[in-house]
C-alpha cells in the first residue's frame, strides 16, 4: 500500500508538497491520475509530489525510436523498466539519487493557461532550488529544462528535465532533477533526444560525494523553491 508522508506546505496552503519515497514509475502514475481527478473534482488543491523512480526509461510524446540506444527488450533484461508517458518530451532516464517532482495543479484556477508561461515558472523554481545548493542553474534559448555552469561551457551540461502533461488545464507529471544519481544510467538513451548535451548533477557540479544527506538537501530545497514559486 502507497503511503505519502506530507513534508511542506506553504504559508498559504496554496501548494502542498508530499515525499512518496522509491515507488514504481506505475504506482507514481496511478497516484497522479487520482489526484488530477479529486482537482478537478474540487476534492483536492494543487500538489506537488516528490520521489525516486527504480531504474525506467520513460518515452514522451515526441519520442524518437532512434533515440533508444540499447533496445527496450535489452533494457528489460536488465531489470530496467521501459514506458511510453502522456507528457510533452522525448526519452529520459529516472532512477535512484535522481528527484523527480510530479505536479498536480490547476492551471485555469491560477489564471496560468499558457502552457510555455507555466514551464519558464518551473525552470525558476529549480533554478532558485539549485541557487540554494550552492549551483548556478541556467536556461539555454530554445530547450526546456535547466542547465548547470557556464553558458559558454561547451558541451552544455543538463542537470534537470520537464515533461508535463495536461487535463482540462491540470498539470500532471513535472521535472526529473539529477541530485545524487548514477549518471551511467543516461548511456541508453539520447536523453531528451539531444545530441551533444551531457547530463550533469548536483553532486559533479559541487564536486563532493554524492549521499543520502546532500540528497535529503536537495529534496528540501526543491520543497521550499516550489512554495515560494507558486505561493
Amino acid at each position: 500500500m502507497l503511503r505519502a508522508t506530507l513534508i511542506v506546505v506553504s504559508a498559504d496552503a496554496s501548494l502542498a508538497v508530499e515525499w512518496l519515497g522509491c515507488i514504481s514509475y506505475g504506482d507514481a502514475l496511478a497516484r497522479q491520475q487520482a489526484l488530477v481527478e479529486a482537482r478537478r473534482a474540487g476534492r483536492s488543491g494543487d500538489r506537488l509530489l516528490l520521489l525516486e523512480h527504480p531504474p525506467v526509461i520513460t518515452l514522451g510524446r515526441s519520442a524518437q525510436a532512434g533515440h533508444m540506444r540499447t533496445p527496450a527488450a535489452a533494457l528489460r533484461s536488465r531489470g530496467i523498466e521501459v514506458h511510453e508517458a502522456r507528457r510533452g518530451g522525448d526519452v529520459t532516464y529516472h532512477g535512484p539519487g535522481q528527484l523527480v517532482g510530479y505536479l498536480i495543479a490547476d492551471l485555469a484556477a491560477r489564471g496560468a493557461r499558457d502552457l510555455h508561461a507555466w514551464l519558464r515558472r518551473m525552470e525558476a523554481a529549480l533554478m532558485d532550488a539549485l541557487a540554494a545548493l550552492g549551483v548556478s542553474g541556467r536556461r539555454v534559448e530554445g530547450l526546456t529544462g535547466v542547465f548547470a555552469g557556464d553558458p559558454c561551457a561547451r558541451p552544455p551540461r543538463k542537470i534537470a528535465s520537464i515533461g508535463i502533461g495536461l487535463r482540462r488545464w491540470i498539470s500532471y507529471h513535472g521535472f526529473a532533477l539529477n541530485a545524487t544519481l548514477d549518471l551511467a544510467g543516461f548511456d541508453d538513451i539520447v536523453p531528451c533526444g539531444l545530441h551533444g548535451v551531457s547530463m550533469t548533477s548536483v553532486a559533479r557540479e559541487l564536486g563532493i560525494e554524492p549521499t543520502p544527506l546532500l540528497f535529503a538537501r536537495c529534496r528540501a530545497a526543491v520543497g521550499d523553491a516550489f512554495c515560494r514559486a507558486l505561493a
